[in-house]
């Protein structure tokens, strides 16, 4: 072997382990791809199908969240008019840009069993207004989503359940320091509440906006391994030409 082929050899190997693990990122991506499609096409058929009876309590332990996570529901009962919770989030479109908090109330179903509701948004601002927070009396039906408790990860703040303030979704938690019994393992998002004088709190119903960037994640990922490859091969024949020059 030639003293610029052996020159070769690392730069080669190098190349070959980057190229394998750029290609590898790309199928990936293009795998995320596919499941991403997958889970905006089961929302939205779940979201827009025509309001169902909530699972009754029973069922509510065999509950797998991706079995009704935006599952479109209808759930009878009355407002527990003394405890709710707050929990953070970002200001929906048409709000101002003040944070606040999505205004979680516990409903007591007709049926048996507690579902934590989420009534909307309000801001920071807000909360300390009792007239906002309260509810109407009464046996009511509301329509909403079904959503599944939010993952937290690092970067969530730790919750103030002594103060009914939390940073995740997580009915659990939430059911905890409410002190409720029976409640459900998931929440009620509803699509209208009843309004008051001050259009608060603001009801979020409907489906968020999905990101789905991994056809562009997995191009970058794959135009990376093309580039990569002519990179070494500039750098090859760059090598060879030298070697060739010097040779007598």
């Amino acid at each position: 072997m030639s003293p610029a082929l052996r020159a070769l050899v690392w730069p080669a190997i190098a190349t070959a382990l980057l190229f394998a693990v750029l290609v590898s990122l790309g199928f990936w991506q293009v795998r995320r791809l596919g499941e991403k499609e997958a889970l905006i096409a089961r929302v939205e058929q779940r979201s827009t199908q025509a309001p169902q009876p909530l699972p009754p309590s029973g069922r509510w332990a065999t509950l797998r969240a991706e079995d009704y996570d935006f599952t479109h529901v209808r759930a009878q009962g009355r407002f527990i008019d003394d405890r709710d919770a707050l929990v953070f989030a970002a200001p929906p479109e048409g709000a101002n840009r003040e944070p606040g908090y999505s205004l979680l109330r516990p409903f007591a179903l007709t049926e048996g069993g507690v579902v934590l509701v989420d009534r909307g948004f309000l801001p920071a601002s807000m909360t300390n207004d009792a007239a906002l927070r309260a509810v109407p009396s009464g046996e009511m039906t509301l329509v909403g989503l079904m959503r599944a408790p939010e993952r937290r990860n690092a970067f969530t703040p730790a919750d103030s359940p002594e103060k009914s303030v939390f940073f995740a979704r997580d009915p659990a938690a939430i059911a905890a320091a409410l002190g409720l019994t029976g409640a459900a393992p998931f929440t009620l998002v509803v699509d209208a509440a009843p309004a008051t004088a001050q259009g608060w709190p603001r009801p979020v119903g409907g489906v968020p906006t999905i990101v789905n960037n991994h056809f562009s994640y997995a191009v970058t990922w794959f135009g990376l391994s093309v580039a990569l490859l002519v990179v070494f091969a500039v750098y090859a024949r760059g090598v060879l030409a030298r070697a060739d020059a010097q040779e007598p």
